[in-house]
């Protein structure tokens, strides 16, 4: 079997339709449909069901799948490894960020990397912790920075760890207080976040802890609509104290969380025992550099 073939089958499976995977490999789907057909071929075996605009993987599907994945993933990470005898005069970086609180953190950080390494092209995606743990395990991205995760399925570099702050409608019985627990807020309705947030488990699982429930407001993967939201008098929103410093506004008030074991910590992760690439090492050696400055 060859790479190309195999590199159609895996791209139709995920793309759900040979249409799709074309535009994706910049083919012709006639030319990813016959690919895929020779692999069947080669194999001797079924490896997709075609009815009408459905496709479903056979038993047999499943199983090259698997291992067109796994092979694909090591053929990146052997790149990689030739790249890095270029000595960062060439190569890439698949960089995960987390949705919340980016512009922040990490904008400065990427200018001085583009500064320092100008020949990398660096790939960004951004979400959710549990959607850049994903595609850090599938090899899709080499490095993701989201709250520390418990797997030992990864290893991680620290990045920071900030408080969580509460948002209020300045109309809240609490606006004025000095500091406010969970527990307080047991009656009011609380703006939370898509469900590839970890942060989003970690806060529903402090009420559970707290003895109750929140009542659910809303949802968002954006911190600024959440805070509208709070200045509409629709709920609150728990945010990183760097995040809701800069989205305070006319409406809303900020007041410290009390529960401090209720923390944004990121990281950032990679697979463990996965190469990392001089790319990826380097972005690594500039974060230390940045906590060493910050604690000086």
């Amino acid at each position: 079997m060859e790479f190309k073939q195999l590199r159609a089958f895996a791209e139709v499976v995920r793309q759900g339709g040979f249409t799709q995977a074309a535009g994706v490999l910049h083919a012709s789907q006639s030319a990813i449909s016959k690919q895929v057909a020779q692999l069947e071929q080669r194999l001797g075996v079924q490896l997709l069901e075609r009815s009408g605009p459905h496709l479903r993987l056979t038993d047999a599907g499943r199983v090259v799948q698997r291992r067109a994945e796994d092979f694909l993933r090591l053929r990146q990470e052997l790149l990689r490894e030739l790249d890095d005898l270029g000595q960062l005069e060439r190569g890439e970086l698949r960089l995960g960020l987390p949705l919340l609180g980016s512009d922040a953190l990490f904008a400065g950080l990427f200018a001085e990397y583009r500064r320092r390494y100008p020949n990398i092209v660096v790939h960004l995606q951004e979400g959710g912790s549990k959607l850049v743990e994903q595609l850090v395990l599938s090899g899709e991205l080499e490095l993701g920075a989201g709250l520390q995760p418990d797997d030992p399925a990864f290893a991680s570099q620290p990045f920071c760890n900030e408080p969580l702050d509460v948002l209020l409608p300045a109309a809240h019985a609490l606006a004025g207080a000095s500091g406010v627990s969970l527990q307080e807020l047991a009656d009011t309705p609380f703006l939370l976040y898509q469900q590839s947030f970890t942060l989003n488990d970690r806060l529903l699982r402090a009420c559970q802890e707290a003895g109750f429930t929140p009542l659910e407001g809303g949802r968002s993967g954006q911190a600024d609509f959440l805070v509208a939201l709070v200045a509409a008098g629709q709920g609150v929103v728990l945010l990183p104290r760097i995040v809701a410093r800069e989205l305070e506004r006319p409406g809303v008030v900020r007041v410290a969380l009390r529960e401090s074991n209720l923390r944004w910590d990121i990281a950032f992760i990679w697979r463990r025992g996965a190469y990392l690439s001089r790319a990826a090492q380097a972005w690594l050696d500039l974060l230390a550099e940045q906590d060493q400055s910050s604690s000086e």
